[in-house]
């Protein structure tokens, strides 16, 4: 018989979590929590599994949580963020932003209301007897902001959903973060369809509650609405 030490347990459980810290701008990684919302509990890798939440939107208290300071991207630019340690479950990433309205700046917008747009979705490739996730064991994730996005600052929502046990209702594991940033030399693009969180997404989407072990999918939706591209 195998036992399994308290120890060895919690050190598994840590490990199959995992939280987005930092920024990638160019090849420079900005300090953990310096430019995104620093949750909490962030220390716990723990993921939000109620879509019903507010936490759903930049995690635990993250809508308040405001980071120190604002990063300055280029639209059209390439951005990313670590991930800690590294994203261990099956899933997709998804990427949002939301535009701060007028009186308010990222670094203390809360990001309610029908203001977010998705600029990224990255599902899995199909074929054989498992579905492959681009993000398997990643410890970054990068993607580029529109270059039509209006100048002004935006938060900026990196999420990847572990559907290893989404296969029940508030199984699926959102590992999410939102950074503070400005984007400069914007286009004149309208970004859109705008969602809210919560409100974006239904425990029964059929992104969200799914298993993706067997029969094994052939096809995948996200959750959310169209990427908005420019």
């Amino acid at each position: 018989m195998k036992f399994v030490t308290p120890f060895l347990a919690l050190a598994t459980a840590v490990h199959a979590h995992y939280n987005f810290p930092s920024m990638i701008s160019g090849t420079t990684t900005t300090p953990a929590w310096q430019f995104v919302r620093q949750w909490t509990g962030y220390y716990t890798f723990d993921p939000v599994q109620n879509v019903a939440s507010e936490d759903i939107r930049c995690n635990v208290n993250g809508s308040t949580a405001f980071a120190p300071n604002t990063l300055s991207l280029a639209a059209g630019s390439t951005v990313g963020f670590s991930a800690n340690p590294d994203i261990y479950h099956p899933g997709p990433l998804l990427v949002y932003m939301a535009k701060v309205p007028a009186g308010k700046t990222a670094a203390n917008f809360d990001g309610s209301g029908a203001v977010w747009f998705k600029i990224y979705e990255e599902g899995p490739t199909f074929g054989g007897q498992a579905l492959t996730w681009p993000t398997d064991s990643a410890t970054s994730v990068s993607f580029k902001i529109p270059a039509a996005t209006p100048s002004g600052d935006y938060l900026l929502r990196v999420e990847h959903i572990g559907l290893h046990v989404a296969q029940s209702s508030g199984g699926a594991q959102f590992y999410l973060s939102c950074g503070q940033i400005t984007v400069t030399g914007g286009g004149s693009g309208t970004p859109g369809p705008l969602v809210s969180f919560p409100g974006a997404y239904k425990a029964t989407d059929p992104g969200i509650l799914i298993n993706v072990y067997y029969p094994v999918p052939t096809s995948y939706t996200p959750p959310g609405p169209a990427v908005w591209t420019g």
